[in-house]
């Protein structure tokens, strides 16, 4: 089993977990968490394996993604109710679930060989589109567009990282634990301390 494998699936699992929260949320029956706890956990994934013209989709080649993530949903599903605060587990699980999905999706650009632009926007895209459905489809604001925090900037930071990395020949395990770590840390950090870039401020037009 390859590392890109393991992160596919640990994303798929943390993925999961948030989007059932969602679906708690939301008062959902049993299926609706185990379509919001799929489409979380592999919607990312699915977007970057069509536009990397991967054959076949990681989960239609190797279903077990889809069956951990119907597995966290029934489990979330009847457990849900002994969690205080269900949109704080929301916005934690998302946070690790982005420090493993944006080192799979650099790590799969990176193994095709793609150039570093096409490694970078691949690794923002199975970070954050899985949650940016989940969010959707749920009625939610999304997080990736939450003012006054940090998301996407947090995953272009990992994935330009480990590219960085790999042009100094070190070992792609390491670009991509590098990845992981700079990704957790600058969205936890948002969260924890309020780091954030700064956001258009409207003026009055110049007569």
């Amino acid at each position: 089993m390859t590392i890109l494998i393991l992160l596919d699936y640990a994303a798929a699992i943390v993925f999961a977990a948030s989007g059932a929260m969602v679906a708690s949320r939301a008062q959902l029956d049993i299926v609706g968490f185990a379509f919001i706890a799929c489409l979380t956990a592999v919607g990312g994934g699915t977007v970057r394996d069509v536009l990397l013209d991967r054959h076949p989709v990681f989960w239609v080649g190797d279903p077990m993604p889809i069956l951990l993530a119907s597995g966290v949903a029934i489990l979330v599903f009847f457990t849900a109710h002994l969690v205080e605060s269900r949109l704080r587990w929301v916005i934690w699980l998302d946070t690790f679930a982005l420090a493993i999905a944006v080192p799979a999706g650099t790590g799969a650009a990176l193994e095709l060989r793609h150039g570093p632009v096409i490694v970078v926007l691949m690794g923002m895209a199975t970070g954050s589109l899985g949650g940016l459905m989940r969010d959707v489809v749920c009625n939610e604001v999304p997080l990736v567009l939450k003012q006054g925090e940090l998301y996407i900037s947090c995953a272009m930071a990992g994935a330009i990282t480990a590219v960085a990395l790999v042009w100094l020949n070190l070992p792609a395990a390491t670009a991509l634990l590098a990845c992981a770590g700079v990704t957790w840390v600058t969205r936890a950090g948002s969260l924890a301390f309020g780091w954030h870039l700064p956001v258009y401020k409207p003026r009055p037009p110049r007569q």
